[in-house]
């Protein structure tokens, strides 16, 4: 499809990855041979570039309709591309390579907007997201080649473009006696159901709502912009979670939504955590105790999407979890007392880095474009057949 140079069966790509809390740039270099299910993968280095705290604010900012702005988007959409090109080759020269030892860079994009299902109300708002990052921008200032935006090629076959780690979870931890749920904790969570000896086709997928997104901007609002996010859980241990607000919080439509469905920051973003905290300062409730009921929101939501959407269909013995989460002890804590019947561990107890797992799965993601091999999960997003995602950048 690309070229001789995809004839070999090892690359080395670096994946890059900016998720929905806004932390900053993932960065896994990847040795990758084969491609499709069959690929195998290993981690070669793995390095994160924190995002500033002005930055991040104008980040939330842009994805929200009150205070985003068309050149805002349009900036925004280069300065990130240079960040993105700054984090591939620090990272490539801090493990000792050299630029040119790399096959191909794969950049997931920063979302900033996401609609899953059409508006009723306007014609014009169809189906659509919107990843920031210019593949271009990306490819001349690394002098690689870039593969990158891969949701809308799902979208463009009717899925949601969402999400897309269930197809690299697949691979990477599919067993043949276990079943497991892969569950990331960014700023959104979302879970990827692998039964026991699971095929393509049986894996199911789906956003199980707020992950980190609710807990780090409440710890923001309440620190007087002194912290960013809670710190190994330890504030949220410090509190009693009010369980009638966390009731409260559950009828949020979203959780009512059957699989395949998504979400982001649009829905649960800035303006949903600024209405949290107002309430709860309602019911008296003190700063920890705000933050442990946004944990158990969190936590509940997991479980609960677990309870509806994924227990009745589907054996599960072990829940894997990963992303910022994976270091919020009184979140997993929280998880592991409403999930009796499973263990709840880190996929680093597995030997992949509780951080670096999405960065590694869009390595893979990419090594399979230039591969041509379909490299979405119909029966995660709701597409209506296999597809390449992907769009191409040369130096």
């Amino acid at each position: 499809m690309i070229g001789p140079l995809w004839t070999k069966q090892k690359s080395v790509v670096v994946g890059l990855m900016s998720g929905t809390s806004l932390d900053g740039i993932d960065a896994a270099i990847v040795s990758i041979e084969g491609s499709g299910l069959a690929a195998k993968a290993e981690l070669l280095h793995y390095s994160s570039v924190p995002y500033d705290d002005g930055l991040r604010e104008r980040l939330k900012e842009l994805c929200t309709i009150e205070h985003s702005s068309v050149d805002l988007v349009c900036g925004m959409n280069v300065y990130l591309a240079e960040r993105f090109a700054e984090a591939a080759i620090e990272a490539v020269r801090s493990v000792g390579m050299e630029l040119d030892e790399i096959d191909l860079i794969s950049s997931h994009g920063q979302t900033v907007w996401h609609i899953p299902e059409a508006a009723t109300d306007d014609p014009l708002l169809v189906r659509s997201t919107l990843q920031l990052g210019d593949l271009s921008v990306l490819a001349k200032r690394t002098g690689r080649v870039v593969v990158g935006d891969f949701r809308p090629g799902d979208m463009a076959v009717g899925g949601q473009g969402a999400p897309l780690a269930p197809y690299g979870d697949l691979i990477l931890f599919r067993h043949p006696e276990k079943g497991r749920l892969l569950q990331n904790i960014g700023g959104i969570g979302n879970c990827t159901a692998l039964p026991a000896a699971a095929g393509p086709e049986d894996v199911f997928a789906f956003d199980t709502g707020p992950g980190n997104m609710v807990i780090d901007q409440t710890v923001y609002l309440l620190s007087g912009g002194q912290m960013s996010y809670d710190d190994g859980g330890s504030w949220a241990a410090q509190g009693t979670p009010d369980e009638m607000l966390v009731d409260q919080m559950m009828e949020h439509p979203y959780f009512a939504l059957k699989p395949p469905k998504s979400t982001g920051r649009e829905v649960f973003g800035k303006a949903y955590a600024e209405q949290f905290v107002t309430l709860a300062r309602t019911r008296g409730l003190n700063d920890a105790d705000i933050v442990a009921t946004a944990t158990a929101f969190t936590a509940r939501t997991i479980a609960e999407g677990y309870l509806r959407y994924v227990f009745p269909v589907c054996q599960i013995d072990e829940v894997i979890v990963s992303g910022g989460g994976a270091h919020n002890a009184a979140l997993l804590a929280m998880l592991q007392q409403l999930l009796t019947e499973q263990a709840v561990i880190t996929s680093s107890v597995l030997g992949f880095s509780d951080d670096a797992k999405e960065a590694i799965i869009f390595a893979l993601l990419g090594n399979d474009f230039m591969h041509g091999v379909a490299n979405n999960l119909p029966s995660a997003t709701g597409a209506s057949r296999p597809t390449v995602m992907g769009k191409l950048a040369f130096p």
